[in-house]
């Protein structure tokens, strides 16, 4: 199986910051994906509505488009075991009032020491997470 090239992550990350950056210019609204699906549910707000369709199709149309491929699913843990961690995603992102995303991304943007120390906490959970799946257990 080859890698996808270079380019590729880096025009997926432009492309991350200018929507970013378009969302706080011309809504002056920050892009934490948490936060714009926790308001969705209780706003009418298309934009909030078609920000996460463009989440949930942005995968399928670059694999149409062949520019990603499919994950292998049988590589996936079992469906318990992702729930639950994405029930710990969820549970985190309201604990530390804010997402990956908004806080890493847009957070960091802004210069803002609490998105800083937010990113910091996620990278070394992620670090200590993985240290731990691959070498105890």
């Amino acid at each position: 199986m080859m890698a996808n090239p270079w380019w590729l992550s880096l025009a997926g990350g432009m492309l991350i910051g200018l929507s970013a950056l378009l969302l706080l210019l011309f809504n002056g609204r920050i892009a934490g994906i948490s936060g714009i699906f926790a308001t969705a549910l209780q706003s009418r707000q298309a934009w909030r509505w078609l920000f996460l369709l463009g989440l949930m199709l942005g995968g399928p149309l670059a694999t149409m488009l062949g520019l990603a491929r499919l994950p292998d699913f049988a590589a996936l843990p079992a469906w318990p075991l992702v729930l639950l961690a994405g029930l710990l995603v969820g549970v985190g992102t309201r604990l530390g009032n804010g997402c990956t995303s908004g806080h890493g991304i847009c957070g960091l943007g802004r210069l803002s020491m609490r998105s800083l120390v937010a990113t910091l906490t996620f990278m070394a959970s992620g670090i200590a997470t993985l240290f731990v799946t691959l070498h105890l257990l």
